[in-house]
């Protein structure tokens, strides 16, 4: 496991903080979103009011090619990108990055407008009609038959790189935030392997059905959820109306001049905090990275325009409005660098420990007054500073805590339990949790389980959309036949996902993020000429019909 993760972290910095003091993956990212939204004239706010036109049916037509209704197509997409990345993203963003790492989230969505609209329209433009009558598109078929047959090589390691970025982005990650937050969010711990079995099932069921069953249960699942998440944040905000524009003050002034926080959150680093916003703003809302347009690429319509128009709509959604919802709530209620009274679950996987002294064994910690002696408890790389033996933490623990057997053993009475209570420092789905439960405490209390629910529904309808991006893209490399064996395997994954460390499991879902999104770039700079041409052809044509936006 050691050195899986020295693996990971070597590839995860290799593809993320290279060159150091100016990412590649930054510079590539921004530099193509501010370059298309200048060529196409800002068409992210030019066209804005086309794409809401197009989503609510105004263009709709029952037979045109395609599998799913522009809607259906949007619901898809956004159940992949309305999700885990909003509630455990933008945690995790502040959590590294501070709150400064907001902002850039913002600036990449807002550039990812324009970029998404060119990749979808491309999607469209050059998607393929299956011999069994449903369609497929993405940068595979965009990049091939775009760029040319001699470009195979490039479309080649896009759709390998997707079907990775499947397994682990859109299914592991899921997996491991709901079995995170079940584990801790109720007064019994929820096992992870139970959560894993079941969040898996649920997940087959769907995928099984293919593309036409996925957009049925995204277009339902999709606003309840976000309508429920939605709602409480709003609440939450208005309850802590005057903390709103001093959390606004301090995402401007922390996104240019950070300040480390307490207990390590947030590094005081500007490329720090700036390649954080980016790294989870393109996690969140998915522009360049290629995986939307096989969405959109199933969509019924003969205009790639159209498609192009309903796809900027997402980055606007999902970051702009949900991302900074999470991100307000979690600042102004002030849970952000502040350590939070828990249960700590010893063989849980974000746990870990230091041993500087070696007493009995080298994975033995001793605990006298509640202060470990000869080392330190760790959970998700924080420190656990005090140990109790009980919830209410009236007591502390004194004894050995043995972690080759995730056991702690009380020295005064003898027993023995594989839970310790104590103050740690909450990170992802649970430190959004955390947020609203404070946040609707003047109301209400359990207000952390609208977020156990939100997380169990948006991680649901994201891996069964992501499931949709791989089968179209293990179906470009190894065929129809391939795709059964992709479902196995991907359902299996969900489960592994749910029972490994966090810290691991989102680092190999952003390499696997990362290195998708380079061959897509390519693509999208060499036709952005195409995505011009395309696009002054069908307005110009649309206002000789006196098209009104």
């Amino acid at each position: 496991m050691e050195t899986l993760e020295r693996v990971v972290n070597f590839l995860n910095n290799l593809v993320w903080n290279t060159p150091e003091m100016l990412p590649l993956m930054v510079v590539a990212l921004l530099g193509f979103g501010i370059f298309i939204t200048i060529r196409m004239g800002f068409i992210q706010l030019r066209k804005f009011g086309h794409g809401v036109k197009v989503v609510m049916g105004h263009y709709d037509n029952p037979d045109d090619t395609g599998d799913v209704n522009h809607f259906q197509a949007l619901s898809t997409a956004l159940s992949a990108t309305v999700g885990i990345g909003n509630i455990a993203g933008v945690a995790i963003a502040i959590h590294y990055g501070g709150p400064g790492a907001l902002f850039w989230m913002w600036v990449t969505a807002f550039f990812g407008m324009a970029i998404k609209y060119s990749e979808c329209l491309l999607a469209i433009k050059y998607r393929i009609k299956n011999a069994d009558g449903s369609v497929s598109g993405g940068p595979m078929y965009y990049i091939e038959r775009g760029l040319g047959p001699n470009w195979k090589w490039l479309a080649i390691t896009f759709s390998a790189l997707a079907v990775i970025c499947s397994f682990f982005t859109g299914n592991a990650i899921q997996a491991n935030t709901v079995a995170d937050v079940m584990e801790n969010s109720f007064i019994f711990t929820i096992p992870t392997y139970v959560t894993g079995l079941i969040t898996a099932t649920l997940v087959g069921f769907v995928i099984i059905g293919g593309i036409k069953r996925i957009g049925y249960v995204t277009a339902r699942l999709t606003p309840l959820m976000a309508i429920l998440y939605v709602l409480g944040a709003l609440i939450i905000l208005l309850l802590n109306y005057d903390q709103v524009i001093p959390s606004f003050v301090t995402i401007f002034t922390y996104a240019f001049n950070p300040v480390a926080g307490a207990f390590g959150v947030g590094s005081g680093l500007f490329i720090t905090t700036m390649v954080w916003g980016v790294k989870r703003g393109l996690f969140s809302n998915e522009a360049g990275q290629g995986s939307a347009p096989i969405a959109h690429g199933a969509a019924k319509t003969e205009e790639p325009v159209r498609e192009g128009a309903v796809a900027l709509l997402e980055p606007f959604i999902d970051t702009i409005l949900v991302c900074t919802m999470t991100g307000l709530v979690i600042i102004s209620t002030g849970v952000w660098d502040t350590k939070h009274p828990t249960d700590v679950n010893l063989n849980s996987p974000d746990m870990g420990y230091e041993v500087v002294e070696v007493a009995e064994s080298p994975s033995i910690l001793q605990v006298e007054g509640g202060i470990v002696q000869n080392g330190t408890l760790l959970r998700n790389d924080f420190s656990i500073d005090t140990l109790y033996v009980d919830q209410a933490q009236t007591e502390f623990f004194s004894g050995t805590i043995d972690m080759s057997t995730y056991t702690a053993f009380r020295s005064d009475t003898g027993e023995s339990s594989g839970t310790v209570y104590g103050n740690a420092i909450y990170n992802g789905a649970t430190l959004t949790s955390q947020a609203f439960e404070v946040g609707l405490s003047p109301l209400m209390p359990g207000g952390k389980y609208i977020v156990t629910i939100c997380v169990l529904l948006f991680a649901i309808s994201t891996s069964i959309a992501w499931s949709y991006y791989g089968d179209r893209s293990i179906q470009y490399l190894l065929g129809d036949k391939s795709i059964i064996y992709y479902k196995g395997v991907y359902i299996l994954l969900h489960f592994v996902g749910a029972i490994t460390a966090l810290s691991t499991i989102w680092a190999i879902g952003d390499i696997a993020l990362g290195l998708m999104t380079f061959p897509n770039l390519i693509a999208l700079f060499a036709l952005s000429g195409v995505v011009y041409a395309t696009s002054k052809e069908y307005f110009k044509r649309m206002e000789e019909t006196d098209y009104d936006e």
